[in-house]
């Protein structure tokens, strides 16, 4: 938040009106990438490296794709299923937390308050600037519990359909990811033909995939498209690699 000229802070909304030329861009989808990036990069790396495990002992492609095929199926429950969990465990701990705040400012407030001086004095806030802060909070009970959440537990409000949201985007993004490898296997009857072909679109995808996900995160892209092409090569080499020794 921007400060006026008598240093004291400016609200969003008026900063526009204040300063027209100054925009400021925040990525709030933070959770939905994550899920994206999780259930692409699983979905494009495990059926690959299962693909090409199944490959090394000469299998049919028809054989490989059905074993795909359930794989990502498998694959996309369990991880949306983990997603869901991950999620709604969460939600049920914030849930927790705010009650036991909402208790202790009504059982305990003078230590609470005591709570918000120490927090606001970790921001370099004197004694006599807080105090208002701390008073202000004490006549407002949801402020001073929201504030406590936020500041003190470090805990936002979750959305609540985080959990079904999570889910989907999870299991959806697996299964776009898994159809990457098993592609070639739909079209090509030879599987030693599906398989090179398999390695190239895969490979090609986890290059893309990986710049993508650089751009979302922060990494240099380049970086992270090296990074995720090198992982998931080393994934269906290692499964290529194991079947052939087994079945010699």
């Amino acid at each position: 938040m921007a400060e006026n000229n008598g240093g004291l802070p400016v609200a969003p909304e008026k900063q526009t009106l204040l300063f027209p030329d100054h925009q400021e861009k925040h990525f709030t989808s933070s959770e939905v990438v994550r899920d994206i990036i999780n259930g692409v990069s699983d979905g494009l790396t495990v059926p690959f490296a299962l693909a090409a495990g199944l490959s090394g002992v000469d299998v049919s492609s028809s054989i490989i794709l059905i074993a795909g095929l359930a794989e990502v199926v498998a694959g996309a429950i369990s991880m949306g299923l983990g997603g869901y969990l991950a999620a709604k465990s969460e939600a049920d701990h914030y849930t927790r937390e705010l009650k036991r705040e909402q208790e202790e400012i009504i059982s305990v407030p003078d230590i609470e308050a005591a709570e918000i001086e120490d927090i606001l004095a970790r921001y370099g806030v004197e004694p006599h600037e807080y105090e208002p802060v701390v008073n202000a909070l004490r006549r407002n009970p949801e402020a001073w519990v929201d504030f406590m959440m936020k500041f003190e537990l470090g805990l936002e409000k979750p959305d609540p359909m985080r959990a079904l949201l999570s889910a989907g985007t999870i299991a959806t993004s697996y299964v776009i990811g898994g159809a990457v490898p098993l592609a070639p296997y739909m079209v090509l009857p030879v599987a030693r033909q599906a398989m090179v072909a398999s390695v190239v679109v895969t490979i090609m995808a986890l290059l893309m995939f990986g710049f993508i996900k650089g751009h979302f995160t922060g990494d240099k892209p380049l970086k992270s498209a090296v990074q995720t092409a090198f992982i998931g090569a080393m994934a269906s080499a290692a499964a290529y690699s194991i079947a052939k020794v087994f079945k010699a």
